[in-house]
């Protein structure tokens, strides 16, 4: 169903991961989608390389119109001029835009099991300069266009990193930044009826997070903590994140949702979404997850285990207790 007919978005870093399968989403829903990256062919022969001009063809496959725009997001005059040309383009017209270029996963590949103090400083531009401060710029130039119209949805994308320790320290605490980005957009949006959430996927499995799936299976296969990453248990695809962007966008009372973390799974379950392979996964506050997560050997009998919410109040003691209150 074409529910997105006559809207325009627009998602950042789509050449490929999580950002190619939102762009995929809004365009299977009807949505003019405008795509950037910093690869309008792919001339790579890496694995996992990807380029605007795939995603492109893989939304009007699906039935969705797509227009690449070539741009980086650490310069901002080239984000400027992105807006620009949408303004003139679409006649003003924004519905959404959806905060995701992200250029740190090689950086925590890379780093990863290191502390801090072991990381160079540019480990922390490497995870938050194309990633948070992006955000922020993009939806600076995005907020112009929709107050003006008085509508519009801003999604940024973070992780469950935000108020666990995922990864590494730069890692988390751009995600919290991330967070509280589109708490505090949402206070001074609110006015203007334009919506802004936070947007937990779950375990996605991307082009190179599966590779790093691949390579932990390789080098630490015993190793209890990482055994969620290289079991591949309960991971979700990108496309999942974008059929449920698109369903949230289409919701009639979405400012009800503004200033207010999201999570993926449990929009799916709500709106009654499936994966790509048809799998609805669970929630990473499911008892259906985190059981499994603590006793692997129950993990090829998830499917009998109640679909439940842990309560906030309870993942806020123990789990996801960052920052302790």
């Amino acid at each position: 169903m074409k529910h997105l007919e006559g809207k325009v978005a627009l998602v950042t870093g789509a050449t490929r991961g999580i950002g190619r399968g939102i762009a995929i989403g809004l365009g299977e829903a009807g949505a003019t989608v405008y795509i950037t990256g910093r690869s309008l062919n792919n001339s790579s022969s890496d694995a996992v390389s990807g380029s605007l001009g795939d995603t492109q063809l893989a939304i009007e496959e699906v039935g969705g119109v797509c227009i690449p725009v070539q741009v980086d997001h650490s310069d901002d005059e080239q984000v400027r001029l992105l807006f620009d040309r949408i303004q003139d383009e679409q006649d003003g017209q924004l519905d959404l835009l959806v905060n995701n270029a992200y250029s740190g996963v090689q950086a925590l590949r890379d780093a990863y099991g290191q502390p801090f103090w072991d990381c160079e400083p540019s480990l922390w531009d490497a995870s938050n300069n194309v990633g948070l401060r992006s955000h922020y710029v993009a939806s600076i130039f995005a907020a112009r266009m929709m107050t003006k119209r008085n509508s519009g949805l801003i999604c940024t994308i973070s992780s469950w990193g935000s108020m666990s320790y995922i990864f590494n320290t730069a890692y988390g605490v751009g995600k919290a930044a991330c967070d509280r980005l589109a708490a505090d957009m949402a206070v001074e949006l609110k006015p203007y009826n334009v919506a802004s959430v936070s947007i937990w996927p779950g375990i996605v499995g991307t082009e190179l997070f599966a590779r790093f799936a691949s390579e932990m299976n390789q080098t630490n296969a015993t190793d209890p903590k990482n055994s969620l990453i290289s079991d591949r248990y309960n991971w979700e695809t990108p496309l999942l994140t974008g059929r449920v962007i698109a369903a949230l966008a289409c919701e009639p009372n979405v400012m009800s949702r503004t200033g207010r973390v999201q999570i993926v799974a449990e929009l799916a379950k709500k709106y009654g979404i499936v994966d790509e392979n048809g799998d609805q996964p669970a929630s990473l506050r499911s008892l259906r997850f985190v059981l499994p997560a603590a006793l692997p050997v129950l993990r090829q009998y998830s499917w009998l285990i109640p679909d439940i919410k842990m309560p906030w109040s309870l993942l806020l003691l123990n789990a996801l207790g960052s920052p302790k209150i």
